[in-house]
């Protein structure tokens, strides 16, 4: 079958297109997989860079979409969505079935793709990290990529109002289209968003961070999510101590590994949304298999608007 290795850790455009054996699926469900998602994590382990570091050469792709083969829990052609951890830029996968989701008709195999990894991380963040309630004000940095949309959309399903920051029209445009009430330029948001928030969502880290500490009220929250910026930032705890606010973690995957099961309990809360079409995922880029270097770099630079995909069939 056609598949994506990672042959050396020289970074996107390094990966290549090469025929591997079907994987074997003793104990788990075979797919086949429709649209794999692609996330910056599989960025990160191109060059090795990843807490994860599988043996080279290795297949990438933790989140998938397709049709069920065979295995245990689900009947031949259910469509599904799920984690399969490694293997999924691959036209066959494999998954255990706890990390197995089956989609609603109404849910394409893209939109499908699209939810994984980044709304059950922003699921994770809002519901239990950040207890966020109707009413409250959320502000989301890098809010034209995977995880800014989903927040963008997640708050609004949970009644927030939504300050989105982006850095460029075609982000902006991005963002209105997710549903955000206000957006806002990177370069000048502290100056509108200064003591109105009460959550901050930020994948980005770099240098934006201390203003975004200082637009949250007393008793705000600000969400260590990532640092697609690169630079990991610091935070003088004075600012904490005087203004009542948190910096809290985000470590979805840290969280999930331990207690399997909340994957289940996360996506019971999120089925109701997809089904009555109050959460649609947010569509960018597809690109073909043979393409993942392309859609690999889109996410390396930071051109990503919305969720961006491999198409496999």
């Amino acid at each position: 079958m056609r598949a994506i290795q990672v042959t050396s850790l020289d970074g996107p455009m390094a990966v290549e297109l090469t025929d591997v054996p079907e994987p074997d699926a003793s104990g788990k469900v075979l797919l086949d997989v429709h649209v794999a998602g692609v996330n910056f994590p599989d960025v990160l382990m191109t060059r090795g860079a990843y807490q994860m570091k599988p043996e080279l050469p290795f297949v990438p792709g933790s989140e998938v979409a397709g049709t069920v083969i065979s295995g245990p829990g689900f009947a031949p052609g259910t469509r599904v969505a799920g984690f399969t951890v490694l293997g999924g830029y691959a036209e066959k996968a494999v998954a255990d079935p706890a990390l197995l989701f089956a989609l609603p008709d109404r849910v394409s195999f893209g939109a499908g793709a699209a939810l994984l990894m980044n709304y059950l991380t922003v699921d994770f963040a809002l519901v239990r990290r950040a207890h966020l309630q109707p009413g409250e004000t959320v502000l989301v940095q890098g809010a034209a990529g995977g995880i800014g949309v989903a927040t963008i959309q997640l708050a609004k399903v949970m009644g927030a109002h939504v300050i989105a920051v982006v850095s460029t029209d075609e982000k902006a445009e991005t963002a209105w289209a997710a549903g955000a009430d206000e957006v806002l330029r990177a370069d000048s948001f502290l100056a509108e968003a200064k003591g109105r928030v009460d959550v901050v969502m930020d994948p980005v880290g770099g240098d934006r961070f201390t203003d975004s500490v200082r637009c949250l009220k007393p008793e705000g929250r600000l969400l260590v999510v990532g640092f697609t910026a690169g630079a990991i930032p610091e935070v003088k705890v004075n600012r904490l101590l005087l203004n009542n606010v948190s910096v809290v973690g985000v470590g979805w995957g840290a969280f999930w590994m331990r207690h399997p099961a909340y994957l289940q309990e996360q996506w019971a809360r999120l089925l109701p949304y997809l089904q009555d079409g109050r959460l649609e995922p947010l569509l960018g880029n597809t690109y073909p298999l043979e393409r993942a270097a392309d859609a690999l770099l889109e996410l390396d630079e930071r051109r990503a608007l919305a969720k961006v995909l491999l198409a496999l069939r």
